[in-house]
C-alpha cells in the first residue's frame, strides 16, 4: 500500500514494487485511519509505504502487530520464531536508555562498537536500536577479528564494547589488547551467555578504566531482563558474577521448578519475568507458548538463578543443563569458569556422561592455550577437585580443538553430548 501525496518516493516506491512483481494498491493520505485500514484488510497489503505525516494512520496495532521475528537459538530444541510486538521492542529499548537515570546511560557523544551479529536480537537491541536512540555513533564490524577490532577501537575512540563472553575470553587470553591503545572504552558490555568472576577479573585488570558487567536477556523477554547497575547514569555498586537488576516496569520473581511456589532470596530456582516488553508468543506454536509463557503472564526462562539482598540477579545455569549426580545439582557454568581461568586453558565446556551408578557424572571439554599443550587429564581434574565440593569433581577431560557454539556466543551442549552418546570422543 503507498500511503502517500504527490512525491518522488511515490514513483519510485511503485516502480520498485513493480520491477519486483508486486502489487500496489493505492491509499488517499486524507482518508480517516478506519477508511484505510479497510482498504489495507480488503486489499490483504503487507507492506505500507508512507511518510512521517501520515504514519499515526497507517494500519498498524502497536500492542499487537510484530515488528521483529528473530529465531530462539534453539540450543534447547528446534528454532521457534519469537514475535515481537512493536509495544514491546519499544518498552524494551526505553526500559534500558530512556528517563532520568537511565539503566545504561549511552550518551551522543559515545562510539559504540558493534561486532556482534545483527542478526542477533542482542545487537538488533541493545547495540542498534539503543544506540540509535540514544544518538550515539556505532562502528560496524562485518566478522570478528581480535587485532582489527583493537585497531578499530583506538582509530575511532570507540567507548561503549558490547560483547560475549567468546569475545572476552579470546581477549583475556591473547596479547592484543596490550599492544594497543584502549583508553577510550568507559564501558564493557557482556551479554548472551553467564560470565564467571575470573573472567571479569581478568579483563578488569587489563581495563582499569572501564566499567565491566553483564546483562542478562533472552530472545523471548523482549529480549533484556537485567542490566548492570554501574552502567547506569547514577550507578551503583555490583558484585563480580551478578548480571544486574531487573529492568525497569517489569516484574521479576524466581520459582521452585518443581512446585511452582515462589522463593525467597538467595535462593535458586527458576527466573520468571513479567511486563509489556516480552513476546507475542513463538509464530504458529501455541503450544510452545503456553509451555513459556503461563495464564498470568508470566514468562518462564528455564534458567536457574538467585536473587540476592541487594536486588542483584545471579545465574546459576539452564534448567535443562543443570547435571545430576546422585540428587545433587551440577552447574556447568561454575566448572566452565573454573576451567577458563586457567592459563593453560582457551575455552572449555562442561556437559553431563550417562552413569550407572550416578546417573549422570561432570566431563569437560577442553581447547589447550598455545601454553597449556603438555597439560594432562589429571592435571585438570586435580585443579578443579582442589576447588568444589566431591559431587561437582570432573570424571573425563576430553581434549577438541574448539567448541561449538551458537552466533550468540553460547555453547551447543547439545552437540556435545550427541559426541559423548555416539562415543565419538
Amino acid at each position: 500500500m503507498l500511503l502517500l501525496p504527490n512525491c518522488v518516493e511515490f514513483a519510485l516506491a511503485f516502480l520498485a514494487a513493480s520491477r519486483l512483481g508486486a502489487a500496489t494498491t493505492t491509499a488517499n493520505p486524507l482518508h480517516t485511519p478506519p477508511e484505510i485500514a479497510k482498504q489495507a484488510q480488503a486489499s490483504r497489503a503487507t507492506l505500507v509505504v508512507t511518510e512521517p505525516a501520515f504514519v499515526a494512520k497507517a494500519p498498524i496495532d502497536v500492542a499487537s502487530d510484530v515488528v521483529a521475528l528473530p529465531y530462539s537459538s534453539g540450543t534447547t530444541g528446534l528454532p521457534k520464531g519469537v514475535m515481537l510486538s512493536h509495544r514491546g521492542l519499544v518498552t524494551s529499548v526505553a526500559q534500558l536508555v530512556d528517563g532520568d537515570n537511565p539503566n545504561l546511560h549511552l550518551r551522543e557523544d559515545d562510539v559504540v562498537l558493534c561486532v556482534l551479529p545483527m542478526f542477533h536480537v542482542y545487537s538488533l537491541h541493545s547495540i542498534l536500536l539503543c544506540g540509535l536512540r540514544a544518538g550515539a555513533a556505532l562502528v560496524v564490524m562485518k566478522r570478528f577479528d581480535t587485532v582489527k577490532m583493537m585497531e578499530l577501537v583506538e582509530r575511532h575512540g570507540i567507548t561503549i564494547a558490547p560483547l560475549v563472553p567468546p569475545i572476552v575470553v579470546e581477549m583475556a587470553k591473547g596479547d592484543a589488547m596490550d599492544r594497543h591503545d584502549l583508553s577510550s572504552v568507559r564501558m564493557v558490555i557482556s551479554g548472551a551467555a553467564p560470565m564467571g568472576k575470573e573472567l571479569q577479573d581478568i579483563i578488569h585488570a587489563k581495563l582499569p578504566n572501564a566499567v565491566l558487567g553483564q546483562g542478562y536477556g533472552m530472545t523471548e523477554a523482549g529480549p533484556v531482563l537485567s542490566m548492570c547497575m554501574a552502567f547506569a547514569k547514577e550507578p551503583s555498586p555490583v558484585k563480580s558474577g551478578a548480571c544486574g537488576t531487573v529492568v525497569r516496569n517489569a516484574e521479576l520473581k524466581i520459582v521452585d521448578p518443581e512446585t511452582g511456589l515462589c522463593l525467597g532470596r538467595n535462593q535458586p530456582g527458576e527466573i520468571c519475568i513479567r511486563g509489556r516488553q516480552i513476546m507475542k508468543g513463538y509464530l504458529d506454536n501455541p503450544a510452545a507458548t503456553a509451555e513459556t509463557v503461563d495464564k498470568d503472564g508470566w514468562l518462564h526462562t528455564g534458567d536457574v538463578g538467585f536473587v540476592d539482598a541487594d536486588d542483584e540477579i545471579f545465574i546459576v545455569d539452564r534448567l535443562k543443563e543443570l547435571i545430576k549426580y546422585k540428587g545433587f545439582q551440577v552447574a556447568p557454568a561454575e566448572l566452565e569458569a573454573m576451567l577458563i581461568a586457567h592459563p593453560g586453558i582457551a575455552d572449555a565446556a562442561v556437559v553431563p556422561m550417562k552413569d550407572d551408578a550416578s546417573g549422570e557424572v561432570p566431563v569437560a571439554f577442553v581447547v589447550p592455550s598455545s601454553g597449556g599443550a603438555d597439560m594432562t587429564e589429571d592435571e585438570i581434574k586435580q585443579y578443579v577437585a582442589k576447588q568444589v565440593v566431591f559431587y561437582k569433581r570432573l570424571q573425563k577431560v576430553f581434549f577438541v580443538s574448539s567448541i561449538p557454539k551458537a552466533p550468540s556466543g553460547k555453547i551447543l551442549r547439545k552437540d556435545l553430548r550427541a559426541k559423548l552418546a555416539a562415543g565419538s570422543c
